[in-house]
C-alpha cells in the first residue's frame, strides 16, 4: 500500500517536475512511510511512498525492468502475484524480490492492458513506457483505490492518489466547481469523475487511461459488471450455499495474505463477524479484532463484538469514541479529508485503534450490504417500479397537486415526491433511491448560479447512462446491487475508507469487494440469491457454525454515530461556528440566508430530525473554510 504521484510534461525541466512530486510525496507521506523514491525518465517524472506490505525489505519503487523500458509506481495489493508469478516464470521472466510489485510490472510488460484482467486484488498504478513515450494508468474495477489527475494548461499532467497531494504540486488552482457541490448535496460525495475542484478528475473504478508525451490523454473502461446471464435452479439451495462458503473462504485465504500483523474490524454484526469467522476456520491465529463503542448504549454494538470476539477466540481490542474527542479533532480531521465527507469518522478511530494495536493490515466487511442485499432499497425499489407505471398513467391534472403538497412536507415527503416526480424504471428509482438531499431541498440551498447549473443536470445520478449499459437483462436484486456498489459504495464508503485508514499508515482490506466473488454471484439464480424476507440470508446461511447463532440471527443494525446528540452538546461549537456568517461568506456557491434558515429550524427544536443534512452542510461550509497548507 502505498501513495503516488507523478507528472509527464514535455515543457518542464526534470528538475521542476521533481521539485513538484518531491512536495507531493511529501504531502503524503502518511500513506507510506517505511520508504520513499522518485524517478525522471524521459518527459516524466514518477515518485512515490510505501507502506511495506509484501516483502517488506525489498520491492522499492519507482520499480523498472530490467531493460530500463517501463517504470512502475503502484498503490494496492495484488493477491494472486504468486500464481501469476509462476505463469510469467514459464514465459521466460525473472524475479528478484518476493513483492506483488515487481509481478505486475512483468504482466504489464507481458500482456500490456491484457493484464488488468488477470489481476485479483485492489490498485491503483501508473506505468511510464520510455519506447512509446506515454503514460498508462489503472484503478481497480470497484474504485477501493484512488487515483486523481488533472491537465492544467492543457499540456502537463499530474496524478496522484488524494486531492490534497495533487494540489501540493503547484499546478491546479483551488477553484470549487459550484456543479460539484450540487452533487455533493445529493450523494454525500463528488461521484468520479468530477472532484470537487475544477479541472482535477476522479478516475472512475474499472477504467484505464493513457497519456502521451505530447499531450494526449484518453480514458476508457476496462472493466463492467457483467451482462446478466442468470443460471437456472438446476441445482439445490443448499448446494448453492456450499459453494458460496467455499467462495468466502476462498476470498478470505486471498485477503489474509501479508508479511505482516493482519487484524480485523469486529462490529459485532453479520458482515465483519462473518470476515473475522471465516479468518479463524481458513487458519489465522489469535486474531487482533478492534471496535469501536460509544457511551451512547443505543448507538454501541459493544455487547454483540464482545460475544462475536469471546465466541471465535480473539483478542479483541475496543476503543469508546466520544463526542469531545470528535469536537477536539476536527480541526485536524478536515485536513486529512481531500474533499468533504458526511461519514467516514468511525473508520478514521477505528484505523487509529488498530494500528496503534499493532496490526499493518485490516480486513473489512465493509460490502457485504451491497453485495447480499442488506438495505431497505432491495425490497423497497421492486416495489416502487411495481407500482409507479400505474401511478404514471394517471392525468397530470391528478399527479401534480399531490406532487407539490408533497414538496412541502417534511424530508421524507420530499424524497417521495422525487419518485413520484422522476422515477420510471429501476434503474431511475435506484438513483433517486440513493440521494441524501431531495431535489427541492438541494436546489434551494445553493446559490442562483450553482441552482440554474444544477437544475440543468438533473436529478439522476451523473452516471446513469454508464449504469443502465451495465444493467442490461438485470433482475431487480442486481440492479439495485449494482447501484449500491457503483454509488454509495464507491463514491463514500471506499473513498473514505482509503483516506482514513491510510490516515494511520493501515492498509484496509475488504474480502466482500472481490472481483472473483462478484462475478460468480453476479450470475447465480435469483431465487437463491435474494429472498425479500430474509436480508443477506444466503451469507447468513453460508456462516452457519461459523458465526455465532445470536448474530447470525439478530436484524441489522446500521453502524451510525451518535451525532444526533453531539450536535446538541460537544460538536455545538463547531456548528455555530460553521452556519456563522463569516464562514458562509466563503462559500458563494451557497445561498446563505436558506442555510441560515435550516440552522435556526434545527437550533431551535422546530426541526431536530433534520440532523444529517445539518452536518452535511456544516461539513461543506468547514472544509471549504480549512487552512490551505
Amino acid at each position: 500500500m502505498c501513495g503516488i504521484a507523478g507528472i509527464v510534461d514535455a515543457r518542464a525541466a526534470p528538475v521542476s517536475r521533481e521539485e513538484a512530486v518531491r512536495r507531493m510525496v511529501a504531502r503524503q507521506s502518511h500513506r507510506g512511510p517505511d520508504d520513499s523514491g522518485m524517478i525522471s525518465a524521459d518527459e516524466a517524472t514518477l515518485g512515490m511512498c510505501r507502506l511495506a506490505i509484501f516483502d517488506p525489505v525489498h520491492g522499492r519503487q519507482p520499480m523498472a525492468t530490467p531493460d530500463g523500458r517501463f517504470h512502475l509506481v503502484f498503490n494496492g495489493a495484488i493477491y494472486n502475484f504468486s500464481e501469476l508469478r509462476g505463469e510469467l516464470e514459464a514465459k521466460g521472466r525473472s524475479f528478484r524480490t518476493r513483492c506483488d510489485t515487481e509481478v505486475l510490472l512483468a504482466a504489464h510488460a507481458e500482456w500490456g492492458e491484457g493484464c488488468l484482467a488477470r489481476l485479483r486484488g485492489m490498485f491503483a498504478f501508473a506505468v511510464w513506457d520510455r519506447r512509446e513515450r506515454t503514460l498508462f494508468a489503472a484503478r481497480d474495477p470497484f474504485g477501493i483505490k484512488p487515483l486523481y489527475y488533472t491537465r492544467p494548461r492543457g499540456e502537463a499532467f499530474v496524478f496522484a492518489s488524494e486531492l490534497n497531494v495533487l494540489l501540493a504540486s503547484g499546478a491546479p488552482a483551488r477553484e470549487i466547481d459550484p456543479v460539484a457541490v450540487g452533487d455533493y448535496l445529493a450523494w454525500f460525495a463528488v461521484p468520479a469523475p468530477r472532484t470537487l475542484y475544477r479541472g482535477i478528475a476522479n478516475l472512475p473504478p474499472g477504467h484505464c487511461l493513457r497519456v502521451h508525451a505530447d499531450g494526449r490523454c484518453a480514458v476508457w473502461p476496462w472493466w463492467r459488471l457483467p451482462r446478466a446471464r442468470v443460471e437456472p435452479a438446476t441445482r439445490s439451495y443448499e448446494e448453492f450455499v456450499g459453494e458460496l462458503r467455499e467462495r468466502l473462504k476462498d476470498t478470505i485465504r486471498a485477503h489474509r495474505l501479508a508479511d505482516v500483523p493482519v487484524g480485523a474490524f469486529l462490529s459485532g454484526g453479520l458482515d465483519s463477524t462473518s470476515i473475522v469467522g471465516l479468518m479463524a476456520q481458513t487458519g489465522a491465529a489469535r486474531l487482533k479484532t478492534f471496535s469501536l463503542v460509544f457511551e451512547e448504549t443505543e448507538y454501541s454494538e459493544r455487547e454483540s463484538a464482545r460475544l462475536a470476539a469471546q465466541a471465535l477466540g480473539t483478542e479483541h481490542h475496543e476503543t469508546v469514541l466520544t463526542g469531545g474527542r470528535v469536537a477536539a479533532d476536527l480541526p485536524r480531521l478536515l485536513r486529512q479529508f481531500d474533499q468533504p465527507t458526511g461519514d467516514g469518522l468511525n473508520t478514521y478511530y477505528a484505523a487509529q485503534a488498530a494500528r496503534e494495536g499493532g496490526v499493518k493490515v485490516v480486513l473489512s466487511g465493509l460490502g457485504g450490504d451491497e453485495l447480499f442485499g442488506g438495505y431497505d432499497s432491495f425490497a423497497d425499489v421492486p416495489r416502487l417500479a411495481r407500482w409507479l407505471p400505474w401511478w404514471r398513467q394517471l392525468p397530470g391534472a391528478m399527479r401534480q397537486p399531490l406532487v407539490g403538497l408533497l414538496r412541502t412536507r417534511g424530508a421524507w415527503a420530499r424524497k417521495f415526491a422525487d419518485f413520484l416526480a422522476y422515477g420510471r424504471d429501476v434503474q431511475e428509482i435506484c438513483s433517486l433511491r440513493r440521494r441524501v438531499l431531495a431535489e427541492t431541498s438541494r436546489l434551494e440551498l445553493l446559490a442562483p448560479e450553482a441552482r440554474r447549473l444544477a437544475a440543468r443536470l438533473g436529478p439522476y445520478h451523473p452516471r446513469l447512462d454508464d449504469f443502465a449499459f451495465e444493467l442490461t437483462g438485470a433482475d431487480p436484486a442486481q440492479s439495485v446491487s449494482a447501484w449500491e456498489m457503483r454509488t454509495y459504495m464507491a463514491d463514500v464508503l471506499l473513498r473514505d475508507s482509503d483516506v482514513f485508514s491510510m490516515a494511520h499508515s493501515l492498509e484496509l482490506r475488504v474480502p466482500f469487494v472481490d472481483r472473483v466473488l462478484v462475478e460468480w454471484w453476479w450470475n447465480q439464480p435469483q431465487a437463491h440469491r435474494f429472498d425479500p424476507s430474509r436480508p443477506k440470508g444466503a451469507l447468513a446461511d453460508a456462516v452457519a457454525g461459523v458465526v455465532p447463532e445470536p448474530i447470525r440471527r439478530r436484524a441489522k443494525q446500521g453502524f451510525a454515530l451518535p451525532f444526533p446528540r453531539w450536535m446538541k452538546s460537544e460538536l455545538r461549537p463547531f456548528l455555530a461556528e460553521a452556519f456563522s456568517p463569516a464562514s458562509l461568506a466563503a462559500c458563494p456557491w451557497l445561498d446563505a440566508g436558506n442555510v441560515q434558515r435550516d440552522w435556526l429550524r434545527f437550533t431551535s427544536g422546530a426541526d431536530t430530525r433534520s440532523w444529517s443534512r445539518i452536518w452535511t452542510i456544516a461539513i461543506l461550509i468547514a472544509f471549504a473554510n480549512r487552512p490551505r497548507d
